[in-house]
Parts: structure tokens; sequence; C-alpha cells
């Protein structure tokens, strides 16, 4: 009777660490807690090593099943923020980048950016036009256009 106790509190605390996370962390183990549960009811003479190596093996092959689905799912639903379409584009100086201190601004498509130099010791001047290399958030990583003709 004490396993079976035993098992339905760790199924509990997997459901209510689940609900908590929303990451789908702990819903594995939740299952092969539930199934555990199931063959200690079953076959009430089950050791406890025999049930610790359904639980593992429950959560495992529930894990096998459904994370190839669980990890398509979740590129299909990723959101792009275009990001990546500005790099290579050209942008304006108008605070020095000086990696250093801290500053750096340029105005790419009218929208002021912080940027950083994208070769480390680099001070850009004012004025330069810079090519974006990276963004970092809400950064761009910028090189001199003069350094890439």
């Amino acid at each position: 009777m004490f396993e079976v106790l035993f098992w339905a509190v760790v199924f509990v605390l997997f459901v209510a660490a689940e609900l908590a996370t929303v990451q789908l962390v702990s819903i594995w183990f939740a299952v092969g807690a539930l199934v555990t549960l199931i063959f200690t009811v079953v076959f009430e003479d089950t050791t406890l090593l025999s049930q610790l190596g359904i639980f593992i093996l429950a959560s495992g092959i529930f894990l096998l099943i459904t994370f190839p689905w669980l990890k398509k799912r979740r590129n299909k639903e990723h959101v792009s923020t275009n990001q990546e379409l500005y790099v290579g584009m050209t942008a304006t100086v108008i605070e020095e980048i000086d990696r250093d201190k801290g500053t750096g601004r340029v105005t790419l498509s009218g929208v002021d950016w912080s940027a950083v130099p994208y070769e480390s010791g680099r001070i850009i001047p004012v004025g330069s036009i810079v090519i974006v290399e990276k963004v970092l958030g809400t950064k761009l990583s910028v090189s001199l256009k003069s350094d890439k003709s």
C-alpha cells in the first residue's frame, strides 16, 4: 500500500511541477510515475527496485516517443523577427563607436541603434559608413565599409 501512495504522490508532484513551469520539463516523469503507479496496483508484489526500473523505462520511452514530435512542433512555431535582414546593410555612425567607453550609435533605415565594433579594439568615428555584421539583440555589431572593399 505504501508504494501505491508513494507513486501517487510522485505523480502529483511532477504534474504540479509541470503546471508551475509550463516548459514540458517534468511531463515525461509524471507519465513514468503514472505507469509505475498502475503497475504497482496491478502487480502488488513488485519490488522497489523493479518499480524504479519501470519508472525509468516508462519515462524514457515516453520521452523518446514524444521529443522528436515536440522538437519539430517547436521549430514550426518559431517567429522570425527579421533581424537577419539587417546583416550586410549599411548604416551611418552618429556617435563614436568605442567598446571601451561603451559608446556607439548608428542610424539604419531611419532607426537609431546602439552599436559595437565587430573588430575588438576598433574605434569608428562619427560620420563613417559601416556594414552590419551581426544583430546582437538591440545592438548592431558593425565594421567600417572601407574595410570590406
